[in-house]
């Protein structure tokens, strides 16, 4: 394999030790350049020594690790590009929860849809587009990789603004196959799926093994837990499994983020404490109250790292980044899903029912071309739907960042399928306002 320049902005993420370890990993990948972009200087030069260390302790000494606070001062030459920014850091993530929940709109995650997620976008997509010009002039060829939420706005932004090849990466598909497969029975290697839909609301329209369909047995088990007095074993991932239930196929996101993204389950306590739990599983304000001690616990376990009292995985995770680059690199064929622009170059659309000029989560192959998009056709109508309901608001949030706009950012946040459900219009236009006055410091030139 050719040496080849990996670049990673936003370098203090928990992503990066992961998605540095999987590449030296890659049989064959024995040399190259790893760079480091964050703007934190602390904790990229703790990162930086982290990276270090694991590429003398790879037994492969031709990596060269390099790191600064300039992405323009590494970019060059970058073959791909890993995006894990994260702006703000912890200062935003208390209102954009504590605000909307003064209003009755109460978020588990906040990051990707709803009050939380729509102003995640609109701090980080001006930041976002930023860097993919400074790309389009250092490293045009490069393909850019994007871990960071809001997944399908900082796609679509991408899309819009900038000729740089983007595809977004989410480990949720990995997951929810591990999931399906776990309560089937069957290991995960022999379940046959295809999944589609948008980032965190894919649907796994098949679930197979060995030829038999898995959803009668399956169905059977989610109508137990939702219909039976449930156990606290069967408790869990109960928002899932009821859209499982009356939509037809299981998505691909945790109950708790999934919960957010429809208007069914957070709109009163009531409903709420039927079918959300504590953590991952619904629990309010789950992120903000979490975030700031999860990543103390990460600088603390850096430093162990360091030490040499702590471990990283042995084993080559299932991230895609890696794989993408070792299909791209010797020729090989890797599928996973990748959110990518629904319409392709030549027009057509990967999912024929859900808005042309959306992003969409589906197959994509990796292979010596780069990445290419694979046809999924038409989605049921009732799962195209609820995708649809979260794309309107995407393609205004977008929208609204592109051209820092704060009227379409409240037009945004107004079809928001939770905020509606509980929210007037005139609520969601004050609660809007009040979010952009505590938040201005990040939002520069809105207006």
């Amino acid at each position: 394999m050719r040496p080849v320049k990996v670049t990673v902005i936003g370098a203090g993420s928990d992503f990066t030790p992961h998605l540095i370890g999987d590449l030296l990993k890659v049989p064959g990948a024995d040399r190259g350049e790893i760079a480091l972009v964050d703007i934190d200087r602390g904790r990229l030069a703790t990162m930086r020594r982290i990276i270090a260390k694991m590429a003398a302790d790879s037994g492969k000494p031709g990596w060269k690790v390099t790191a600064s606070p300039d992405r323009r001062a590494v970019l060059r030459g970058t073959d791909y590009l890993v995006n894990t920014v994260e702006v703000s850091g912890l200062k935003c993530v208390r209102w954009d929860n504590d605000i909307p929940l003064k209003y009755g709109v109460d978020q588990c995650i906040g990051d990707t849809i709803g009050p939380g997620g729509l102003f995640k976008g609109l701090r980080t997509i001006p930041v976002w587009l930023d860097i993919l010009r400074d790309a389009e002039r250092f490293c045009p060829r490069a393909l850019v990789l994007n871990y960071t939420n809001p997944m399908t706005q900082l796609c679509l932004a991408a899309a819009r603004a900038s000729s740089m090849k983007v595809v977004g990466l989410c480990h949720s598909i990995q997951w929810s196959a591990w999931t399906m497969a776990w309560r089937a029975g069957i290991p995960l290697k022999e379940l046959d799926f295809e999944c589609a839909g948008i980032n965190h609301l894919a649907w796994f329209v098949k679930l197979r093994h060995k030829g038999r369909d898995l959803y009668p047995l399956l169905m059977r088990k989610a109508r137990h837990d939702l219909e039976v007095q449930p156990g606290p074993k069967d408790r869990w991932d109960l928002v899932r499994k009821d859209v499982m239930y009356h939509f037809g196929a299981f998505v691909t996101e945790s109950s708790g983020h999934l919960s957010e993204y429809l208007p069914y389950y957070r709109k009163n306590r009531a409903v709420l404490g039927k079918y959300c739990g504590p953590g991952m599983e619904g629990e309010s304000r789950f992120y903000a109250s979490n975030w700031p001690q999860w990543r103390r616990n990460a600088d603390k376990e850096r430093g162990l790292i360091l030490r040499g009292k702590k471990e990283l995985p042995k084993e080559r995770t299932w991230e895609f980044a890696s794989w993408i680059i070792e299909a791209s690199e010797k020729g090989r064929s890797f599928s996973f899903n990748g959110s990518v622009p629904n319409r392709g170059k030549d027009g057509s659309l990967l999912i024929d029912n859900l808005m042309p000029e959306g992003v969409v989560e589906v197959k994509c192959v990796a292979g010596r071309g780069g990445v290419r998009p694979v046809r999924f056709g038409r989605l049921p109508a009732q799962m195209a739907a609820l995708c649809e309901s979260n794309l309107r608001m995407f393609d205004l949030a977008a929208d609204a960042a592109i051209s820092r706009s704060k009227e379409m950012a409240i037009h945004a946040l107004t079809l928001d399928p939770l905020t509606a459900a509980v929210c007037t219009p005139a609520q969601i236009r004050k609660m809007a306002l009040e979010l952009f006055d505590a938040e201005k410091d990040f939002l520069k030139g809105y207006r």
